[in-house]
């Protein structure tokens, strides 16, 4: 069972992992062992998942999540298949957690007349430094 708050909590039957051999260096160990985990996790069939954080969390603009709403997650950090096991658990309870925090709603607001009156202050003193560079210099 993955915590990820006091009220949300993921089954170990939901989780799907696959230990695969890690890449880059590590000697003949790396080789042999398939230390690295692909963590799977189905985001838009599970029902562990109250309704809005699933919207939030298949809202993200992140790679980790597939076009199905699988997400997927790479742990190969460290050098024992547990840590990365850990590694790759925690890393899915972040994602989830951050999709659990209601974003705050954007007031809208008005530029004041004082930020008005300097940003076209602003744009003359610009046009008229390039209006000066545009002079024509006469070298005989």
């Amino acid at each position: 069972m993955l915590v990820i708050t006091a009220r949300i909590h993921i089954a170990d039957s939901e989780l799907e992992e696959r230990f695969v051999r890690a890449s880059g260096p590590g000697g003949q160990n790396v080789n042999k062992v398939s230390t690295a985990v692909e963590l799977r996790f189905n985001a838009r069939t599970s029902p562990s998942l109250p309704e809005t954080v699933r919207t939030r969390l298949l809202a993200r603009a992140d790679r980790r999540i597939t076009g199905d709403g699988v997400i997927v997650i790479q742990a190969n950090r460290f050098r024992t298949q547990e840590r990365n096991r850990d590694d790759a658990r925690e890393r899915l309870a972040e994602l989830v957690r951050a999709a659990t925090v209601v974003p705050k709603a954007r007031i809208a607001t008005k530029p004041t007349r004082a930020s008005k009156e300097r940003r076209l202050d602003a744009k003359k003193t610009r046009s008229a430094i390039k209006r000066g560079r545009n002079t024509q210099v006469d070298h005989d």
